[in-house]
């Protein structure tokens, strides 16, 4: 009875007891929450503080990207592993770092331009502090520095690469050693190797050196210097009448088909000449002073000229000059060639633009010269006498054929 008494008597006993643990509980979270609410609000503005806002400037942009990939690099120096896994420390010096290399860059005076160049330094050692640049820094951003190191080169640069040049073209020229062969022609070497190894081996040949002058390309040397079958012509003229317009002969060449001259003769004047022409004809009063008379030029032309083919350049002005004529079929004249027209790109081309352009051969360069002259129309003929005259034959054959579809009655 006593028991169940005690019980009646204080039901409120254990409800009491209840409550107060219940307040206890209360107050204790309420402190720890003000406490973390504390924590938070001192907190708050460190983390601010350590996390940098966002660059807004393209050089901002690329310096950061310059130095995360640094501190990338010195981080992973520093680590020091411990059963695999890094410490704190290290991950909060990397942190640190980085927040000091994203701080945005000083702003100058309003009057300067406002753009500054961070280049954070790598340390070398784990634990060093990156160092900030000098104010005095270039203003030049990395990717203009990189653009204007790609359109301007330095002088230094550019020297010796040209030096470079210089000395491979010196090792290109070939010597001695090089034409150890003793039995190949010089001139087949010149068009494979050039003109040097040429001129080497005909030094060893104890051959004469090919020149680009007229009188060693438009003449062999050891040729035959007789008549020949085909011949070459040109006259030289002098001006007489009132203001020269009317022209005397003056001077006539004959060559053979090896450009050896066979004739050359200076013709005595039949009338007063009032112009000399020098500047194109070459001839002085005291050439033809005491020259030959027309009439024997003629007769010896003549007989030389008979029964040959002549080559010459626009030759019907060499034949009136002379009161010459000679049969078509026996004429070969270089201004009418069709094939020669075509590489002049003209209708009437000029003996000094064929050398030019078919000999490579430089004619008529001051004063004239009639053995020159017919040298050269010569050396056009042999050049292309094969074709010329299988085109003269089969021109023949085609008018023959013709002329007997005619004679054949109906």
């Amino acid at each position: 009875m006593s028991k169940a008494k005690e019980k009646k008597a204080h039901p409120d006993a254990k409800i009491h007891k209840h409550t107060a643990k219940d307040k206890r509980k209360t107050f204790w979270i309420k402190q720890n929450l003000k406490k973390k609410k504390k924590l938070e609000k001192q907190a708050a503005p460190q983390k601010q503080q350590e996390k940098p806002g966002p660059p807004q400037e393209a050089q901002q942009i690329s310096a950061n990207w310059k130095s995360l990939q640094q501190i990338l690099k010195s981080s992973q120096s520093e680590k020091r592993h411990q059963n695999g896994f890094t410490t704190k420390k290290h991950q909060e010096n990397a942190f640190q770092r980085s927040s000091v290399n994203t701080a945005a860059p000083s702003k100058r005076d309003s009057g300067e331009k406002e753009k500054q160049k961070t280049v954070p330094v790598v340390p070398q050692e784990a634990g060093e502090k990156l160092k900030l640049p000098a104010a005095s820094d270039s203003p030049q951003s990395a990717a203009a520095k990189r653009r204007k190191d790609k359109e301007m080169p330095t002088s230094e640069e550019e020297g010796p690469k040209k030096k470079k040049k210089i000395s491979l073209d010196e090792e290109r020229k070939p010597t001695e050693d090089d034409l150890w062969f003793d039995d190949v022609d010089p001139d087949v070497i010149e068009e494979t190797m050039g003109a040097e190894a040429a001129e080497i081996m005909r030094r060893k040949q104890g051959v004469r050196s090919k020149s680009k002058e007229p009188e060693t390309s438009l003449v062999k040397e050891s040729a035959f210097s007789g008549i020949t079958q085909t011949v070459a012509i040109d006259c030289e003229m002098v001006g007489v009448g009132p203001d020269g317009e009317e022209s005397i002969l003056a001077r006539v060449s004959l060559v053979n088909k090896f450009g050896k001259c066979i004739y050359d003769k200076y013709v005595k004047p039949t009338e007063k000449v009032t112009d000399y022409r020098t500047a194109v004809s070459g001839i002085r009063p005291e050439d033809i002073k005491d020259g030959e008379d027309v009439q024997t030029v003629q007769r010896e032309v003549a007989d030389i000229l008979k029964g040959r083919i002549v080559v010459g350049h626009a030759i019907h002005n060499d034949l009136k000059i002379l009161l010459l004529d000679h049969p078509k079929k026996f004429i070969r004249d270089t201004q009418k060639y069709k094939p020669f027209r075509r590489i002049a790109k003209s209708s009437r081309p000029s003996l000094k633009v064929l050398c030019r352009e078919v000999l490579n051969v430089k004619v008529q360069q001051g004063e004239h010269s009639s053995v020159q002259d017919a040298q050269a129309t010569m050396r056009l003929y042999t050049l292309v006498k094969k074709q010329w005259e299988a085109e003269i034959s089969s021109r023949k054959k085609n008018k023959e054929s013709e002329e007997k579809k005619k004679r054949k009655p109906r």
